[in-house]
């Protein structure tokens, strides 16, 4: 199943007007036109990004990657997209929905579809006269076809999720222009199917605070929210058109209002929004994942038809916001079911904070929504024909918390039925009995974790000592090079392993199998060349569900899947009790590499702070408690790859970044138990068992000196789309101990020259930036998702741009 990314923006008119027999289109979208409170009208509203066709959404990636791979044409893909689109649109209309969202669904990522829109097509892709398919698409995945050879822009991490967006490149000679109609287009394609839309667009301000400085820019501390006055005319032209072309109301997104970096930029919001407003239709900007705090000051007064704001991860600040806008006539829209985890609402509680709004405002200016997009959480517990009852009990997926949604509603009204008034009873009971369980514990995991000591934190000496013992014992040469872990998860691969889930084959024939392809993925590195070897993980299904799988504490969906980026998906496991290590997990498969293999052999494992964060963790247990328990399973199994031979241990951390917490007042207490579950996992090993970790997508800058806290021996870090900015943070923070920045983007099909690989570590070694004598050379990430062929081939120049830099910097 593939989420195709659409969002939902939806008002379902209920009670009065439709008992009213009033128009379908409502008539109080306009503040002038909205009804008083004596009417006693409630709405409410879903603002979401979710897919809830499975079935389409696997057409939607295989006609994508159909594409890439040369199979299909550009109108065989648009024609997928056009059904999928229709499909979703009349799904929506057809739930009783008035308000369905348009101008959401993507290719690709809703970012770089603004940066499209907008014309900020950075000068390396347009001068090549690609049609807008393939431009778009080089633009995500980079393109190496023909004369073509461009990489791909850069990829980050969206907020505190494990989504990822394309990164706008701007500068001073970006020249903004109205390059793509596609929301009004698709819009249009709605309302010829009888279907009224409200389209959703992000907005100017969080455009611009999202991107950075483009390759051209004058300097690389170039701000471009200085673009804004040049940006705001074509958000202008853009929405002019919608309200031309009858659009009742638009949803222009401003997440970064959560953000501190924006505390400052009032006077641009004022000023953006004021002109905004003029020229189109009514406008709900929304802000989610975290709290306004002082950005409130200037929200409360910017000339909008509404504001939505996040109280299901911060329900504090809605006293603040009521305050600040109750002698207003801003419409407040509540979200106030999770789009971010997948547990049932408790409605009860929920609905306390919707009457206060109500109390404080009247009923005609509360909107009651889900908290963010709910791109965030699997489509529905019905495709999960095999979860335990109990659990499933549990849980809301996005299907599930529309329900919750309208039920809240409804509730709120006070008018239920009888059958929504046992509906409600029962999600009473459910949580209930949700509670009651979460109330029991394994004793034995919790005293563990109440007697982790300072000691159990530190490694037995520092790290230049550390480093002699590790030189002894690997042996490496100058400029080692190794990959970050994972091989090409071939379809023979994957054919196996459903097999053997299945049935199919036997324990010993899957096992057979998993062997060869070890010995297989041995002999490649044989092949091209590497210096410190992995076994390549053809046993994993994801980095993170592997694990989850064989701890005790997590369960597993079926079809659980969430969009990651691009045509890439995950299906996070759930966290429902303590957890703890029953037995060994990664020893087997590494000790036989290391067996096969006259070259040192890297174990693998995901770190505590990763596992965590790519899951659903529980809420009824604080998050430091949950990374600890992981942590000390990870210890146990970290000491027994050490036992069996293992001479280094790489536990990935690339969400440790995106992790924290969206206000730097919470920074520190997060940061604080981050690192020590960290520590505490790797800390048991010898002075002469090299530790190694991966970060991808993440700012080091305003987090080195946690960074340096972890005491990784190694750290391999995604680079090659950042330019050197990044890696100018760890010479100003005298970074001490060894570093293997990413040397070629994996997440792209393209393989560069070995001649721009010998560039890159010109680059990273000039003036000592990085010192030579302790660069790693390593591709960004895992090649799990690449093809052998290009794999081969981007391994052996990477190879060939090591030994040159061995006898160049001798």
């Amino acid at each position: 199943m593939h989420q195709s990314r659409w969002q939902w923006q939806v008002c379902l008119l209920k009670l009065l007007q439709l008992a009213r027999g009033e128009e379908k289109t409502p008539h109080w979208l306009s503040l002038d036109e909205a009804p008083k409170p004596r009417h006693c009208f409630f709405r409410f509203f879903l603002l979401t990004t979710l897919s809830l066709f499975p079935l389409e959404n696997v057409c939607h990636r295989s006609a994508v990657e159909s594409y890439w791979g040369g199979k299909s044409s550009a109108e065989d893909l648009q024609k997928v997209a056009k059904d999928i689109r229709q499909q979703n649109w009349e799904y929506i209309s057809k739930s009783g929905i008035d308000l369905v969202p348009s101008g959401d669904f993507t290719l690709y990522d809703h970012v770089l579809d603004q940066i499209f829109a907008v014309g900020a097509i950075p000068a390396r892709y347009a001068r090549h006269n690609l049609s807008d398919l393939d431009a778009f698409f080089a633009m995500g995945r980079g393109r190496q076809v023909g004369d073509v050879d461009e990489p791909a822009m850069e990829m980050k991490k969206w907020f505190d999720s494990n989504y990822h967006y394309i990164v706008p490149e701007l500068s001073e000679k970006t020249e903004f222009s109205y390059r793509s109609k596609k929301t009004l287009e698709e819009y249009q394609e709605a309302k010829a199917l009888g279907i009224e839309t409200r389209p959703v667009i992000l907005g100017p301000i969080s455009f611009l605070v999202l991107g950075k400085a483009g390759r051209d820019a004058s300097s690389p501390d170039f701000e471009p929210i200085s673009l804004l006055d040049n940006l705001v005319p074509v958000y202008e032209q853009i929405l002019a058109d919608l309200k031309a072309a009858g659009v009742k109301s638009v949803q222009i997104d401003e997440p970064v209002l959560v953000l501190d970096k924006v505390a400052n930029l009032g006077p641009q919001f004022k000023s953006a929004y004021e002109k905004l407003v003029a020229v189109a239709p009514p406008i709900v900007v929304a802000s989610y994942y975290g709290r306004l705090d002082s950005n409130l000051s200037y929200v409360k007064d910017l000339p909008v038809y509404g504001i939505h704001i996040d109280v299901d991860r911060e329900p504090q600040q809605l006293d603040d916001v009521l305050a600040a806008i109750k002698d207003k006539k801003t419409v407040l829209s509540l979200g106030a079911v999770s789009g971010r985890n997948i547990w049932k609402t408790d409605l009860e509680a929920k609905l306390a904070l919707v009457k206060k709004a109500i109390d404080a405002l009247g009923a005609d200016r509360v909107i009651v929504a889900s908290s963010s997009s709910l791109l965030h959480t699997p489509v529905t517990l019905a495709n999960e024909k095999k979860l335990d009852a109990q659990i499933k009990d549990w849980l809301s997926f996005a299907r599930e918390k529309v329900v919750e949604i309208a039920l809240l509603g409804k509730a709120a009204s006070g008018k239920l039925s009888a059958e929504e008034q046992k509906a409600l009873d029962e999600n009473k009971a459910s949580i209930k009995r949700r509670r009651d369980f979460e109330s029991q514990s394994d004793p034995a995991v919790r005293d563990r974790v109440a007697k982790i000591s300072p000691d159990m934190l530190n490694r037995q000496s520092p790290f230049t000592v550390r480093r002699e013992a590790q030189r002894t014992k690997l042996n490496l040469p100058k400029f080692p090079t190794t990959t970050i872990g994972s091989f090409p998860q071939t379809k023979e691969i994957r054919v196996a392993r459903q097999k053997f889930t299945k049935g199919e084959i036997s324990q010993q024939e899957y096992d057979d199998f998993i062997a060869k392809e070890i010995e297989s993925v041995v002999k490649f590195q044989d092949k091209v060349g590497l210096d410190l070897y992995v076994h390549g993980e053809p046993e994993r299904n994801d980095m993170v569900q592997y694990f989850g799988e064989q701890l005790q504490g997590f369960t597993f969906t079926a079809n659980g899947w969430v969009q990651s980026y691009g045509s890439r998906y995950v299906r996070p496991p759930i966290i429902v009790s303590d957890v703890s290590r029953p037995a060994p997990m990664t020893v087997r498969w590494s000790e036989y590499a290391q067996k096969v293999s006259s070259k040192p052999m890297k174990g693998m494992l995901t770190g505590p702070v990763t596992i965590l964060a790519w899951s659903f963790p529980r809420v009824d247990v604080s998050k430091e408690i949950q990374s600890k328990q992981i942590a000390l399973a990870l210890r146990d199994e970290v000491l027994d790859l050490e036992k069996a031979g293992i001479k280094a241990i790489q536990v990935d951390e690339p969400a440790i970044r995106e992790g924290m917490p969206l206000r730097q007042v919470d920074w520190q207490n997060y940061l604080t138990w981050a690192v020590d579950s960290f520590r505490l996992s790797v800390a048991g090993v010898e002075d002469g068992t090299q530790t190694h970790s991966h970060f991808c997508y993440s700012d080091f800058n305003d987090i080195f000196d946690s960074i340096k806290a972890l005491d990784a021996d190694v750290i391999s870090i995604e680079a090659s789309k950042s330019d050197m900015k990044l890696l100018r943070a760890f010479k100003e923070h005298s970074y001490a101990n060894e570093i293997g920045p990413g040397l070629y983007d994996i997440h792209s099909p393209r393989v560069p020259s070995v001649a721009e690989m010998q560039q890159r570590i010109a680059d990273m070694v000039k003036d000592d930036l990085i010192p030579s004598d302790k660069l790693v050379i390593n591709p960004d990430c895992g090649l799990k998702t690449r093809g052998w062929k290009e794999t081969e081939a981007a391994l052996i120049n990477l190879v060939g741009a090591a030994k040159w830099a061995r006898q160049t910097y001798a």
